[in-house]
């Protein structure tokens, strides 16, 4: 008799009951109005022994993101909706090919704001976990997306703390978000970098 009531309750379980869901963590993500912290970003390419790693700092708001490299080498991105520019000679200059770069923007934007809808668009989302331990597993839908990517993998707790891209050719970048913190709001040179 006891078998049956641990079966059922395993079932229970398993069939999600009482599972952390896709819109429990799109909530949850979307709380917090800024938040600062550091990155280490590793991308291991199939040919070289020893992934290249890149440090910096991260400010994550509605607006975008602001990437500051400080390792290997001093450099500012602004990552917002409409695409990616760099700081260089004190002004942001916009990068590559603006429809390609925007897509990516807010694709990389949907997945650190918990943007569920932004993401279905182009990916199946698979959540396990709880909230404060929880997988965000993105299979890509299209064929160009799935040229390139296998799935990306975002981990979290309260906040991101990594997101790893796994490339359909073998390569893989993973990033780790450190000494996260939130804030109220951006600072005013930070409210100039969205501004311009």
């Amino acid at each position: 008799m006891w078998i049956r009531y641990a079966l059922a309750a395993f079932w229970l379980v398993s069939t999600g009951v009482f599972a952390f869901d896709e819109e429990q963590l799109a909530q949850q993500l979307a709380q917090v109005q800024v938040l600062r912290g550091d990155f280490v970003q590793e991308k291991h390419l199939r040919g070289l022994p020893q992934p290249l790693r890149s440090h910096g700092r991260f400010v994550l708001s509605r607006d975008g993101l602001l990437w500051d490299l400080d390792k290997p080498l001093p450099r500012r991105y602004r990552i917002s909706p409409q695409g990616v520019a760099l700081w260089q000679d004190g002004r942001w200059q916009v990068q590559g090919n603006q429809d390609a770069a925007a897509r990516q923007s807010r694709l990389f934007l949907s997945v650190l704001q918990g943007d569920q809808q932004g993401l279905r668009e182009e990916f199946d989302l698979q959540v396990q976990g709880s909230e404060d331990d929880w997988l965000l597993s993105l299979l890509p839908k299209s064929l160009l997306l799935k040229q390139i990517f296998q799935r990306i993998e975002v981990r979290g707790g309260q906040y991101v703390r990594s997101i790893e891209l796994l490339e359909s050719q073998g390569d893989r970048t993973l990033m780790q978000m450190q000494d996260i913190r939130p804030d109220t709001e951006l600072s005013s040179d930070e409210q100039a970098a969205f501004a311009d």
